[in-house]
C-alpha cells in the first residue's frame, strides 16, 4: 500500500468536502438576501441577530435574553435569514392558510421558535409611532396590513393566535424602495403587546409575517 499517496489525498479530499459545503451553503443563502423585515419595532428574528449576532456563542444571551437564546438554540438560521421570512401563493389568504400559534413564524417550521411565548426584549412606543421596513432587493408593497394583540393578552405567557389581535390599518402601495416607513395610530393600549405586521410584495405574490414586541407607555 503507497501510504505517502493515502496521507496525501486525506487533506486534498476534506478541503474539496468543506469547500463543496461552503459553496452549497452560500449559493442556498444568496437569495435569501433579496427580502427584508421590520426593522423599528424590530421583528423578533431581526432583534435576535441585531444584538447577538456577532456574538451568538456568548454565555450570557441565556440568561440576558432566554428568548433569544432559545431561538438561536431551535435555529440559527432563523436569525442568520432574518430577511426571509416569505410564503409563497397565498393568495391574500393570511388567515386561512396561516394557523393560530404560527403567526410569529408565517407558517415556516424551521422558524417556530418565533411563536414561543416569553419575555422578548420589547421596544418602547406611544400610542402613534413609526413602523420602518428594510428591504434589501426594493420589492415594493401592494400593501401592508398591521394589528396590534388586545389589551390583556399576555405575550410572555400566550401564543399568538387571529382571535388575540385588533386590526389597525391597511396601508396603500410603496414605490420599489430599500426603506419604507408609515406611521401607525392607536389608542387605548397600555403595557406589552405584539406589533403584527404582514407584508404583500409587489414583485410576486409573496408575503411576510412579523411579530415585533412593543411596550406602549
Amino acid at each position: 500500500m503507497d501510504t505517502s499517496r493515502s496521507t496525501v489525498r486525506r487533506p486534498v479530499f476534506v478541503l474539496a468536502v468543506a469547500l463543496a459545503t461552503m459553496i452549497s451553503l452560500l449559493s442556498w443563502a444568496g437569495p435569501a438576501q433579496a427580502h427584508g423585515t421590520i426593522v423599528n419595532p424590530a421583528s423578533r428574528a431581526y432583534q435576535c441577530w441585531q444584538t447577538w449576532g456577532s456574538h451568538h456563542m456568548d454565555p450570557a444571551m441565556q440568561t440576558q435574553d432566554p428568548m433569544c437564546y432559545q431561538a438561536f438554540q431551535a435555529n440559527p438560521d432563523t436569525m442568520w435569514n432574518w430577511m426571509s421570512a416569505l410564503r409563497d401563493g397565498l393568495g391574500a389568504q393570511f388567515e386561512a392558510k396561516t394557523p393560530n400559534g404560527q403567526l410569529c413564524s408565517n407558517g415556516l417550521t424551521r422558524n417556530d421558535s418565533l411563536n414561543k411565548p416569553g419575555a422578548w426584549k420589547s421596544t418602547r412606543v406611544s400610542n402613534n409611532f413609526t413602523v420602518q421596513l428594510y428591504d434589501q432587493a426594493s420589492h415594493g408593497a401592494d400593501y401592508f396590513k398591521v394589528y396590534v394583540s388586545k389589551q390583556g393578552y399576555n405575550p410572555a405567557t400566550q401564543t399568538l393566535g387571529w382571535s388575540n389581535l385588533d386590526f389597525i390599518t391597511q396601508t396603500g402601495r410603496y414605490a420599489p424602495a430599500q426603506n419604507i416607513s408609515f406611521n401607525i395610530n392607536t389608542s387605548g393600549y397600555t403595557g406589552n403587546h405584539i406589533l403584527f405586521v404582514i407584508w404583500q410584495a409587489s414583485h410576486l405574490d409573496q408575503a411576510y409575517m412579523w411579530c415585533s414586541d412593543v411596550t406602549f407607555g
